[in-house]
């Protein structure tokens, strides 16, 4: 299948160097819309919806984004950390509005995995089904994502 002009402007977004130096797609050879189907599919397996991410994190998220002076324990196994960057960045997808620089860091004390997000991932999980592609900076395995969330 052709991509339209507008795919084709999404994609070079989310390479390295253009809204971010590091890009989204990290070394993954796929196209996004590949991804974008795997991890859907990921999800259905898992029997979650990209809001139900989308809303756990954010709920750490802005937990953490009032308590800027280090980490907080959250729902007694949590230990959530927020680390704000200057700037704000756009949506590779188009989207209008412009998310905060800064990462998020999540341990689950209960079965010690250790995740990272960004504001931005938070909105390309909802929105667009993207978790980014395979070597990326901020890559968000389906079941990792998952299980740090809700176990």
């Amino acid at each position: 299948m052709k991509e339209t002009p507008h795919e084709i402007k999404i994609h070079n977004n989310l390479k390295a160097g253009v809204i971010s130096i590091d890009g989204f797609l990290g070394d993954d050879s796929r196209h996004y819309h590949e991804i974008i189907v795997e991890d859907r599919n990921e999800l259905l397996k898992l029997n979650t919806t990209t809001e139900e991410l989308a809303d756990r994190m954010n709920y750490f998220t802005e937990i953490s984004f009032e308590h800027y002076e280090g980490s907080v324990l959250i729902d007694d196994h949590y230990e959530v950390e927020y680390r704000s960057y200057r700037g704000k960045i756009l949506c590779p997808f188009f989207h209008p509005g412009l998310f905060r620089k800064g990462e998020i860091f999540l341990y689950n004390k209960k079965n010690d995995i250790r995740i990272c997000w960004t504001p931005l991932n938070i909105h390309m999980i909802r929105e667009h089904c993207f978790l980014e592609g395979k070597g990326s900076k901020h890559r968000l395995e389906p079941k990792e994502l998952y299980r740090s969330l809700f176990e």
